[in-house]
């Protein structure tokens, strides 16, 4: 798209132009990331129009074009790419003033919903968060609920809970803020044939039948913990859906179907019946917090993503 000018807006006369929002700034680097109204403003869990329309208000407020419409595509401007460091320093610095401002100020009064899948409210980093958050918000209300398979992530976007302990990936619009990585392993009957070797590849395990879960799961999420399709790009074989651990658990058991599942899962669910074995070409799994993108600066969800910056920072500790 080489070959047009950037021309510079009529200048705002002295003493009306009003300074940009931050919120502003933010739409534009998710825009300058995409090149794409609609794909950024599904991002943003805003509209197209509205997000053409604080563009637009950016560009009023700073008297230039930063970005060059097209009925099919978005490209910015001279202008706008010279622009975009100072915007992601920006962003950046009022980020910084509000970890600050969340350190320095008042008690946070009101109420925090987390939500957790699995395990992930019982792993030191998670027990390790919420005691700094209660350290340093002490008139916090902070209610844990558990989340199954099919509501972990709607639960988020409801707004049924503000931040999710979960295990990535997640799809769009949703914040992670990395905690730990761990191995991932075979869940399998104790009598399948395979849950005699000690460790096993992901082609031994090609025959076997892929526990699914339900539509309202992010299929995204549940494709890498199945990696579907397979290295050598062999679909998956799913077969029963279940919603919840004890579920997946049963089936397992009963020899329904095979799972993965963080190496955790030998410590917090034991089952008489089931065999953890190690999977040698098998990706690791990481834990995040996770959030609505649009929600990062509400101040308990601030609060307790400072908690954990804060834990994260630590030195590790030395083995018990």
């Amino acid at each position: 798209m080489g070959g047009y000018t950037t021309q510079r807006k009529t200048p705002v006369p002295p003493g009306t132009q009003t300074d940009p929002s931050v919120h502003q700034l933010r739409l534009l680097l998710v825009l300058a990331e995409e090149l794409h109204f609609g794909r950024a403003a599904a991002r943003l869990f805003m509209t197209q129009p509205a997000l053409s329309r604080q563009i637009k208000a950016l560009e009023d407020r700073l008297a230039i074009r930063l970005v060059e419409r097209t009925t099919r595509t978005v490209q910015l401007t001279s202008a706008g790419r010279a622009l975009l460091p100072a915007v992601r320093e920006a962003v950046s610095a009022m980020d910084l003033l509000r970890r600050e401002a969340d350190t320095h100020g008042r008690t946070l009064t009101g109420r925090l919903s987390i939500g957790s899948i699995g395990a992930e409210a019982a792993m030191p980093f998670t027990r390790a968060i919420l005691d700094e958050l209660r350290i340093r918000h002490p008139d916090l209300d902070v209610r844990m609920s558990s989340l199954n398979f099919a509501d972990h992530i709607g639960a988020l976007v409801s707004g049924d809970v503000d931040v999710v302990f979960l295990r990535p990936p997640a799809p769009p619009g949703i914040g992670l803020l990395h905690l730990a990585t761990e191995p991932r392993v075979a869940c399998l009957s104790a009598d399948d044939p395979l849950a005699a070797a000690p460790r096993l590849t992901l082609a031994e395990l090609a025959g076997h039948t892929f526990l699914d879960v339900p539509p309202e799961a992010p299929r995204i999420w549940w494709d890498f913990w199945a990696v579907n399709p397979r290295p050598d790009g062999t679909p998956v074989r799913f077969g029963p859906v279940v919603a919840d651990m004890e579920g997946l658990l049963h089936a397992v058991s009963r020899g329904e179907g095979i799972c993965f599942l963080p190496a955790a899962a030998r410590e917090f669910y034991p089952r008489p019946g089931i065999a953890y074995r190690d999977v040698v070409d098998l990706l690791p799994s990481t834990s995040a917090l996770a959030w609505l993108d649009g929600n990062r600066d509400q101040p308990a969800v601030a609060a307790i993503r400072h908690a954990a910056r804060k834990v994260l920072a630590r030195p590790p500790q030395p083995p018990a």
